[in-house]
């Protein structure tokens, strides 16, 4: 059977050609190969093992189990099952997002299906676009903003009200058309769009939308809202003027022929300090005048940038400019995609205000201050350009939501904040607390970390720390004092452990939350490597084929692979869990009767 990898390599070699039509996709369905890959993909991911309505999970995969998948495909009795329904909370909101997940087997077709499709869209997509991605993410897309929109005026908040569940399924498959000449693969796509899903026992028909939680639903996602992302920059071309600079203001040009004089006169040898200060003063006024015209009608632009159902677009205009603007492409999207924008997160913000997104607060600067240009001169900077922020109800929500935090207040009603100890940590290791606390630490400002305000976490920090301090002292019945005391030393926390290469000693954080200038880059150099992700060694499909039980060493035809959610499941009960505590391994490949007998605990 043909590799995997050469065949998206391929496909991919014509991706950018979009008068090309695919055909016989279907039949990569019928090579194993693409099983084992898909497999591994699956394994690696959260929620492997989490069972879809047919109670079925990973453990047990085989080449039989595959291969009778294939079989079903092959003469087209394959069927998916619905998804099970679930509700998981929104941050911030009293509302629930519904969760569709799919059955073991639909997660291997689908995570085929989903390899295919991004071979054959993804290098067609906007540079505009950063979400569910090859190495675009929420930074990349928070990059591209400061790049960008320096200089907008008012920034337009997009949000598409119920997007995944949403999208219309004949458009859908009508854009899959445009790509793809195969029927038999685009009928199975109809099967999986229309698969239903099953809530408290009760089948429910799916009429629109893409199961969130389902292997292809990004994909889908970025190829349905792709329309939108070509409607915006077709637009940008009618609607950017043709002027290439704004224009100049005359008042400026009046105060500028002032300083220049009065720089004249301070270099002459008779300059008194009656001079120095007409210069001072006609230097102020001069920073304080803007260089071109605020409200210019011949100057106009617009910038836009998606990441998943979320957008904004930067307007240098009018206010009547952006309102139009935001009214068109919500008749783009009602008319063309059959889609709503929200009408209560959907506004028009002028730039000088905080616009949320991505979980960072950005506004265009209007900050006057001078710095020195490499040539020597004072310069505005800072003016007109993106800076980005921690919005404080983020970091405190977190300490809210690790219950790090209480809330107290004294006889003046004046709110102190002190930090809490955490009882679901005090009966585990100390440095499992440790850890804890420091990925959480980092986990908030490696996400924060392009913030201009990112030392603002110092505060989040000092909250975590005392937090940590006192679950320390819970555990040990003893004062925070008695824990620094034992703990702490030349200023850091660190407790010791010991591993397989000796004794170690686990600190706590102490790096700092300066914020990182470095830019981050994603720029889509070539069309092929990204698809070496895939290339790596493939654990699974090599002790599948080897024929041998990883228990007994018996060789057989049918091997499977006992899987596990977590290593914490692990009690060491029987040969195999023993084993895999001692290999630190999630999965056995095993013969029939080591897999049962696993099972059934019986040895």
């Amino acid at each position: 059977m043909r590799s995997p990898v050469n065949v998206l390599k391929s496909l991919e070699e014509n991706a950018c050609n979009k008068g090309y039509q695919y055909e016989r996709l279907y039949r990569n369905l019928y090579n194993p190969e693409f099983y084992l890959l898909a497999y591994k993909n699956v394994a690696s991911s959260q929620g492997s093992m989490t069972a879809g309505t047919d109670g079925k999970t990973l453990d047990g995969m085989s080449v039989a189990r595959i291969n009778s998948l294939i079989a079903t495909l092959k003469d087209h009795s394959y069927q998916p099952n619905p998804a099970r329904r679930k509700y998981i909370e929104k941050k911030n909101s009293t509302k629930k997002r519904p969760l569709g997940i799919p059955s073991t087997d639909d997660k291997l077709i689908q995570e085929i299906i989903r390899m295919i499709l991004e071979a054959i869209f993804e290098p067609t997509f906007s540079e505009n676009s950063h979400g569910f991605r090859p190495n675009r993410s929420c930074h990349t897309a928070l990059t591209q903003i400061q790049r960008c929109f320096t200089g907008a005026k008012w920034i337009i908040e997009g949000d598409i009200k119920g997007c995944f569940d949403s999208f219309d399924h004949h458009v859908l498959i009508n854009l899959l058309r445009r790509r793809i000449k195969d029927e038999h693969f685009i009928s199975l796509m109809w099967k999986f769009l229309r698969a239903g899903y099953m809530e408290q026992w009760e089948y429910h028909k799916t009429y629109s939308g893409t199961p969130q939680g389902s292997g292809m639903s990004p994909i889908l996602a970025n190829i349905y809202l792709t329309e939108l992302d070509e409607y915006m920059e077709e637009y940008k071309q009618q609607f950017d003027s043709t002027a290439k600079y704004r224009t100049r203001n005359k008042e400026y040009r009046q105060v500028e022929r002032v300083h220049s004089e009065c720089k004249r006169k301070l270099r002459e040898e008779t300059a008194d300090k009656q001079t120095v200060r007409e210069f001072k003063a006609a230097q102020q006024q001069l920073f304080a005048t803007p260089f071109t015209l605020a409200i210019d009608p011949s100057f106009t632009r617009i910038q836009y940038n998606r990441y998943a159902d979320d957008f904004v677009i930067g307007v240098i205009g009018s206010k009547d400019d952006a309102l139009r603007i935001k009214a068109e492409v919500k008749q783009f999207l009602q008319d063309k995609l059959k889609l709503t924008l929200s009408e209560e997160k959907t506004k028009v913000t002028h730039s000088s205000e905080m616009v949320r997104y991505l979980g960072y607060d950005f506004t265009v600067r209007r900050d006057k201050d001078t710095r020195r240009r490499k040539d020597g001169h004072l310069a505005r900077m800072f003016y007109g350009k993106v800076a980005l922020y921690v919005p404080k109800e983020k970091w405190f929500g977190k300490l809210r939501e690790y219950n790090a935090l209480k809330i107290t207040t004294d006889e003046n009603g004046t709110e102190r904040w002190k930090p809490l100890h955490r009882g679901t940590l005090i009966n585990k290791p100390e440095v499992e607390i440790v850890r804890k606390y420091n990925s959480e630490i980092r986990g908030i400002y490696n996400y924060y970390h392009m913030a201009g305000n990112s030392t603002v976490l110092n505060d989040f920090y000092y909250m975590m720390k005392g937090s940590m301090l006192k679950t320390f002292a819970n555990k040990y019945k003893s004062s925070i004092n008695k824990i620094l005391a034992k703990y702490e030393h030349d200023g850091v926390f660190g407790v010791p452990y010991t591993n397989k290469a000796g004794k170690q000693l686990c600190e706590f954080y102490h790096d700092g939350f300066a914020r990182d200038k470095q830019p981050v880059v994603s720029v889509y150099l070539d069309v092929l490597p990204q698809h070496r992700k895939y290339d790596k060694v493939n654990s699974f499909a090599r002790r599948l084929r080897a024929g041998i039980c990883e228990l007994c060493g018996t060789e057989t035809s049918d091997v499977r692979i006992r899987h596990i959610r977590t290593l914490k499941e692990l009690t060491g009960k029987t040969p195999g869990e023993k084993l895999m505590m001692e290999k630190r391994r999630k999965s056995l490949a095993l013969c029939p009767d080591c897999f049962e007998k696993e099972h059934a605990e019986i040895f």
